[in-house]
């Protein structure tokens, strides 16, 4: 939606004047939709088909789940918003080298997974499932909005030794602020979108914005973390990593990238080699 993001925000505004209604309630449901799916990528493919296939359900929506390995010391990867798990095919064999086993799946509305939307919600209902069959992660690699639902999870009671984040966003409402920036967005339609994901999309969670903060009550979250983040992200800018790190104090790592932007980020080699060097210490191995 980049490319035609100015013009979509263009008719929007101007439909807002004499159709308020109408003009948030198509902005709502933009921001609901993914609008298109990763795509398996060249460098992927062999890692992807190799991968034990399973499948679960959330909300009525089919989910592809992923699995390297035999199933002990399951490493769960979770992805972030329009990608997939397959983006983590950097990740798998060095986490199968360390006797782990890597284990992820596809968001609804993402990659082979069905439906055409999600929320934060799902992403921890999914991964509950995960350790309900796998049992406590050795440890959490998450990116994005992924890395947002992660610390959800955690302080859910989702059990995990480590949390590698990698671009992680630290305010949920970052998400409906750079969705109304990339399509410039009026203020008032704006506040509409905020009112209506606080109403509808979460009528049944209080205060959202708090809850889904991954700041929120960090004492509730005992996990050793290594917070990496790009200095150039031009998607979620590094402050949101910088607060984390105060958020979490010694029990974070902080790493700074340079010129790996957003998505780069997650198949980087070095930023591979950063997440690994965290994780292998407390590998089965040692």
């Amino acid at each position: 939606m980049s490319r035609g993001a100015p013009f979509v925000g263009a008719v929007l505004n101007a439909v807002s004047g004499p159709a308020p209604g109408l003009a948030g309630e198509a902005a709502f449901r933009l921001f609901c939709n993914p609008l298109r799916r990763g795509k398996i990528l060249p460098r992927e493919r062999a890692v992807h088909e190799r991968a034990v296939t399973e499948e679960l359900a959330v909300n009525g929506k089919r989910v592809r789940g992923y699995r390297w390995g035999s199933g002990e010391h399951p490493v769960l990867m979770v992805h972030g918003w329009q990608s997939r798990a397959s983006r983590y095919a950097g990740f798998v064999p060095r986490l199968e080298a360390l006797g782990l086993s890597p284990v992820s799946f596809d968001a609804p509305g993402h990659g082979d997974s069905g439906g055409r939307d999600t929320t934060i919600l799902e992403y921890r209902e999914v991964i509950g499932q995960l350790q309900d069959k796998y049992g406590a992660f050795h440890s959490v690699i998450a990116h994005s909005l992924g890395a947002t639902s992660a610390f959800l999870a955690l302080r859910g009671g989702i059990k995990a030794g480590r949390l590698v984040t990698v671009s992680a966003v630290k305010d949920f409402g970052h998400f409906p602020d750079e969705f109304s920036r990339i399509l410039g967005l009026g203020p008032d339609l704006r506040r509409d979108l905020r009112d209506r994901i606080e109403h509808r999309l979460f009528a049944d969670v209080p205060n959202p914005w708090e809850l889904f903060d991954a700041t929120h009550r960090p004492g509730e979250i005992d996990v050793p973390m290594r917070i990496i983040h790009d200095e150039h992200d031009d998607m979620v800018p590094v402050e949101q990593a910088h607060a984390l790190k105060e958020a979490y104090g010694d029990q974070a790592e902080l790493v700074i990238t340079v010129e790996l932007g957003h998505r780069k980020v997650l198949g980087e080699p070095r930023v591979i080699d950063v997440a690994m060097d965290f994780i292998a210490p407390s590998s089965p191995r040692d």
